[in-house]
């Protein structure tokens, strides 16, 4: 009697995890760039704001389960972001610039986002930067070089996943074949209603069995490429948090459970070009993105699974520069990215024939970074600006700094550079880092986010709690 007891004991432990609570609603959102003291280095910014030495929490980071990870490729000690997004996407290292492939750039992989559509759920892939960019296509692409966007292109077509959403296109025509026509004419025939800008979205979604949503076309004039960084942003604007509201809205439009990835692509972006106040705010504007999120975990406690990680960090941002302090309230005075600030001075040539004086420089850099005004300068620190000015100004054609994904005029970069020193920020580089990233997790399985991981290892994580293995 006793020995049929035990076996009926272990019978029933053997059959608890198949009982165990799935997660029908999955978000996973990856903040390109976002490093370890990304997310400290806001936290501790929020703070300065109020007067405080400390830090203010972001949203994201009070959930109830956090680590780190690794985030080294196939090939690199240092991953990029299409080695690190297939990681993040199928659990498997790659060679640096191959999306969707093993490092033999000849065999394909599977995404967790197509487990999760075979397993019957919606799916949605969306970003704050062009759909066809590195971390999301690797959720749904297969190809050996990133840069082949409009290959991608026809990679997220053939997917057929429910909801695409990011700036737009790179490259929506094939000018070696445009018999091909467009990928907005492909997609229509492949049956996606395209929207542009949120007011659009919620004219369509309702009758559209799939969806693309992109910014207005008039924004894409302007920079295809991406949205507009949050620091820098209109009324008029898509935002990240726009984005996250509609694939949600669209995705729950039947009750199947969904898979949604959210990338905040330009954290990476403003990293590359060491602004650090930009960085700063576009880690806030993720935090809000994630905050749509969290709302429906509210109303789904039992059912939801939110992931936060990054696919790298991106320039290796110290927090202090040899004194045991930091200013970080001082880049409150920095009302635009570098990258605006170039437009500005581009313009001031424009407007007045390229005959710009030193006190017209001032005060754009006054009116847009605080420096000589609420941002005091030192002596050396004037003596570089006014230097910097000389070599590049009168009459001159503008000298540009270049980083990876922005060209900023010469002054507008060394404003930027001591700013960054005025609130003892440091950059080791323009490019990306080893460091370890964070992992945030809430809800259905989340306490398997628990301990250090590699970046292959969280989207099997998410596929066992989901069921989608």
């Amino acid at each position: 009697m006793k020995k049929h007891i035990i076996l009926a004991f272990l019978l029933v432990v053997a059959i608890i995890p198949a009982w165990a609570q799935q997660a029908k609603y999955v978000f996973y959102f990856i903040g390109d760039g976002m490093g370890v003291n990304q997310v400290n280095g806001t936290e501790a910014y929020r703070a300065e704001l109020e007067g405080c030495i400390g830090i203010k929490p972001l949203l994201f980071t009070e959930f109830p389960y956090a680590t780190v990870a690794t985030t080294y490729s196939a090939t690199n000690g240092v991953t990029d972001s299409a080695a690190s997004g297939t990681a993040l996407a199928t659990g498997n290292k790659t060679k640096n610039g191959t999306l969707g492939m093993l490092a033999d750039q000849q065999t394909s992989v599977k995404s967790i986002a197509t487990m999760a559509k075979a397993a019957g759920a919606r799916v949605g892939i969306a970003t704050s930067v062009s759909i066809d960019h590195a971390t999301p296509a690797a959720f749904y692409s297969h190809v050996p070089d990133r840069n082949s966007s409009y290959a991608i292109g026809q990679d997220l077509i053939r997917a057929d996943f429910d909801f695409y959403a990011g700036s737009d296109f790179l490259s929506p025509v094939n000018r070696k074949a445009p018999e091909e026509g467009t990928l907005y004419e492909q997609c229509e025939k492949a049956g996606y209603t395209i929207a542009r800008g949120y007011k659009d979205f919620r004219k369509k979604a309702r009758k559209a069995d799939k969806m693309i949503l992109f910014q207005t076309e008039e924004a894409s004039r302007r920079d295809r490429a991406s949205i507009p960084y949050a620091i820098d942003r209109t009324d008029k604007d898509l935002t990240l948090t726009d984005i996250t509201r509609a694939g949600i809205n669209f995705l729950s439009k039947e009750d199947k459970g969904f898979f949604l990835m959210v990338e905040g692509g330009k954290i990476d972006w403003a990293c590359h070009a060491n602004d650090a106040a930009t960085a700063f705010e576009e880690v806030v504007d993720f935090d809000n993105a994630i905050r749509v999120a969290y709302e429906f975990y509210e109303q789904h406690p039992d059912e939801t699974l939110i992931v936060i990680t990054a696919d790298h960090e991106t320039g290796g941002i110290v927090l202090g520069r040899g004194e045991y302090a930091l200013n970080l309230q001082v880049l409150k005075h920095q009302r635009m990215s570098v990258n605006k600030l170039s437009a500005q001075l581009n313009e001031l040539r424009r407007k007045t024939d390229n005959k710009v004086t030193w006190e017209m420089a001032q005060n754009v850099l006054k009116k847009h970074f605080g420096l000589f005004g609420a941002v005091k300068v030192n002596e050396r620190q004037e003596a570089r600006l006014r230097r910097t000015f000389d070599a590049t100004f009168l009459n001159q054609e503008p000298a540009e700094d270049v980083s990876e994904y922005q060209k900023d005029e010469r002054l507008a970069s060394v404003a930027k550079e001591i700013l960054n020193e005025i609130a003892m920020v440091g950059w080791v580089s323009g490019g990306h880092s080893n460091g370890y990233v964070p992992v945030f997790s809430i809800g259905v399985g989340a306490e398997r986010f628990c301990k250090r991981t590699d970046n292959t290892e969280i989207p099997m994580k998410i596929a066992e709690i989901a069921g989608w293995e």
